[in-house]
């Protein structure tokens, strides 16, 4: 929790003693009410007690408690400017940390968990920042100020108010046995409620087309209900908190009302009036530090689910990144547009087996270079290590002559045009994904944008649109076909005008008529660029400059079409999986 509270500056903190200067402020307002009211006691039972001195402590009275109001309400005003200030802070801290992840570390959290983290978790340790400035320090400062205005009046009393107040402790301690081990638990299940919701919501048609809105729900209802329950326990219990606090308030009043009535019968006629008023006050004082460990109890209803929710927000942020920026800007390189693998080989980590085994090649500018084979071979993987989604665990892969784990991030993403295996559309307009990122050149002019439409085959079904170029974009494309999203993630890529394009698995939704022409355009357009073409589809990649098939993890062969039919076996038998003897003869 406290780690979390660094995010605070200096501003903040001396927005945190202004707090501090007027919750001392309104506990000192609140503590002389019971004096006046003593004096007001004391003046209507005194002889000769003039109404206008009555009326003048009962004006201070009004003043105090006025004064106490006014302190109150810019209390919480700062309390909620800093707390708000603290959920921008933590937010932004948790959404540049997520950013900064490598594709293993991003594994080690659940998507839904990461969503929770940003949102519900910080909103918990938002809470108890803004209820917690107020009362966690005017119910120490309350208690204890007032403890001393009643120690001298009655031991009787002391002692009554003494055994209350262990009650009440003995109560919230019982309480938060049983509650706090519980907290965990709920974040967990908001975890996974958040998660069926999103894979119901991303799988909506599939989860249709098998008629499974009933198991849908059903699993669901049973996260649901779960959490419902788990949080109908905590709530219980917390109920229990209200009712105790007020009957020991109640029994506290007509115990100090029962022995002062005691005190009073056995006082003699002088000190009747005195026992009286401090009666009074006594009662009063004892209120404020019973409400004061009401105050408390209040907090300690928040605190524990607050310091789960930080110890999560705190596994994120300390999650240290594998992956480790280099220092090199890309200013000036051996080479330009190059790519080369020197005796790669990569595993996970905690992992025995190598998914790839001493892989080494060179692509030059101009070149396309693409890779080939079985499901599991690693080509996506390697692909991968060009813009360091993950690190080589041997050898190096270079691009323009420097290795990547030289470069600043922003200096190696600049380089590349990434498609991904699955196309990644984001809500806004066509525009917009088109154009997003933008290569660190600045605003990609509209001229860019519609060449780029047009290489990616996508002109024709944009100019259909509506709105065309400014048609909106679900996110995630859920209002465009999959071959259409595929376009226009290329035509993404295109935009960029990039030294190095990497496609990975990137035409796979597209017709085999589409997919020529792409081919044929991109070809044309991207002749002083670098391609590298993850393909299942040996059509896709037959006229590449060099072909690399890889087969567990090995690459079993490199070389044109042609010659791969001659010399490599496992690229022969993919290609006669897909074409005929004559077709490939014919290539």
């Amino acid at each position: 929790m406290l780690k979390l509270l660094k995010v605070f500056n200096k501003k903040d903190y001396i927005y945190i003693f202004i707090c501090i200067v007027f919750i001392v402020g309104q506990v000192w307002l609140d503590l002389k009410l019971p004096d006046y009211m003593a004096e007001i006691t004391t003046l209507v039972q005194t002889e000769g007690s003039q109404m206008h001195e009555i009326a003048i402590k009962g004006l201070y009275m009004l003043l105090c408690a006025f004064g106490s109001l006014c302190f109150a309400v810019i209390t919480g005003y700062f309390a909620a400017k800093l707390a708000a200030t603290f959920s921008l802070k933590v937010r932004k801290k948790i959404f540049h940390k997520v950013e900064s992840l490598d594709m293993q570390e991003v594994k080690n959290f659940e998507t839904s968990s990461l969503i929770t983290r940003t949102t519900n978790d910080v909103t918990q340790v938002e809470m108890l920042i803004a209820l917690g400035l107020q009362l966690l320090i005017k119910a120490p400062i309350t208690a204890v100020w007032a403890v001393t205005k009643i120690l001298d009046k009655s031991w009787e009393w002391s002692a009554i108010t003494g055994i209350a107040v262990v009650i009440l402790l003995a109560v919230i301690f019982t309480l938060m046995l049983i509650v706090i081990p519980r907290f965990k638990l709920v974040q967990k299940m908001t975890d996974k409620l958040n998660g069926i919701t999103r894979e119901n919501l991303t799988g909506i048609r599939v989860v249709r087309a098998f008629n499974a809105e009933n198991y849908q729900e059903a699993k669901f209802d049973k996260a649901n209900n779960n959490l419902t329950n788990l949080q109908l326990f905590n709530q219980k219990k917390f109920a229990i908190l209200s009712p105790v606090m007020y009957l020991i308030m109640y029994c506290l009043t007509l115990a100090i009302y029962f022995v002062g009535a005691y005190l009073i019968e056995e006082a003699g006629m002088a000190d009747k009036i005195g026992i009286f008023g401090n009666m009074i006050v006594f009662s009063s004082y004892a209120m404020q530090v019973i409400m004061s460990f009401l105050m408390l109890a209040m907090i300690f209803m928040i605190l524990p689910r607050a310091q789960v929710s930080a110890k999560r927000i705190n596994e994120v942020l300390d999650t240290q990144n594998t992956i480790v920026p280099g220092t090199f800007n890309g200013d000036k390189t051996p080479e330009v547009g190059t790519v080369e693998f020197k005796n790669v080989s990569f595993k996970y980590p905690n992992a025995d087996e190598y998914l790839l085994k001493n892989i080494s090649f060179k692509a030059n500018p101009g070149e396309t270079v693409a890779f080939i084979g079985s499901t599991g071979s690693g080509k996506s993987t390697l692909i991968n290590l060009v813009p360091r989604f993950y690190d080589a665990s041997e050898g190096e892969v270079l691009v323009d002559g420097i290795n990547v784990k030289e470069y600043v991030p922003e200096a190696l993403y600049n380089r590349l045009g990434y498609v991904p295996q699955k196309a990644v559309m984001f809500n806004g307009s066509v525009n917009y994904n088109v154009a997003y990122g933008e290569n660190g050149k600045g605003e990609t002019s509209e001229e860019q944008i519609k060449q780029a439409v047009e290489v990616a085959q996508a002109k024709e079904f944009v100019e259909k649109m509506d709105e065309k170029y400014q048609t909106h974009i679900a996110s995630g494309g859920t209002n465009v076909s999959g071959g259409q999203k595929q376009r226009l993630s290329i035509a993404r890529a295109i935009a960029r005008d990039p030294e190095i394009y990497i496609f990975d698995d990137s035409f796979s939704a597209l017709d085999y008529k589409t997919d020529a022409v792409l081919r044929k355009k991109l070809k044309e357009y991207t002749k002083n660029a670098t391609s590298l073409i993850v393909a299942q589809r040996i059509g896709t990649i037959m006229n590449a400059d060099k072909i690399i098939v890889l087969d567990s993890g090995k690459c079993v062969g490199i070389g044109t079409h042609k010659e791969l039919l001659k010399s490599c076996n496992v690229y022969k038998e993919i290609a006669l999986s897909q074409l005929s003897k004559e077709e490939l003869e014919n290539a």
